[in-house]
């Protein structure tokens, strides 16, 4: 099985950068496709970037393209997501997530808050 463990996050102005950090642990050798998700109050789980372990080719949603960047250290199973331009509709709780060969195939990490506010 896989854990996920986020950190970074926090309170951040309009226009500001914060960066979002998960490390896997237990059975990564399995992982292959790491991302992260958001989940603002009231709406439904969104996917945000996604990245692959074995090219680490990365996709992002139309609403991160151009600000967040997705990247990946396979030497310490930790993925990075550096958001910058940070806009009040990002305001989200921010979940990792693995996508694993094994049962369980879906992998979440708890969340972090992500708050951009004046």
């Amino acid at each position: 099985q896989v854990q996920l463990v986020e950190s970074g996050g926090g309170l951040v102005q309009p226009g500001g950068s914060l960066s979002l950090s998960c490390t896997a642990s237990g059975s990564t050798w399995n992982i292959y496709r790491m991302g992260w998700y958001r989940q603002a109050q009231g709406k439904k789980r969104e996917w945000v970037a996604l990245i692959n372990s074995h090219d680490n080719n990365a996709v992002y949603a139309d609403s991160a393209k151009g600000r967040f960047t997705i990247s990946r250290d396979s030497a310490s199973n930790t993925i990075d997501l550096q958001m910058n331009n940070l806009k009040p509709e990002d305001t989200a709780a921010y979940l990792c997530y693995a996508a694993a060969l094994a049962e369980p195939s879906d992998c979440w990490g708890q969340g972090i808050q992500v708050t951009v506010s004046s």
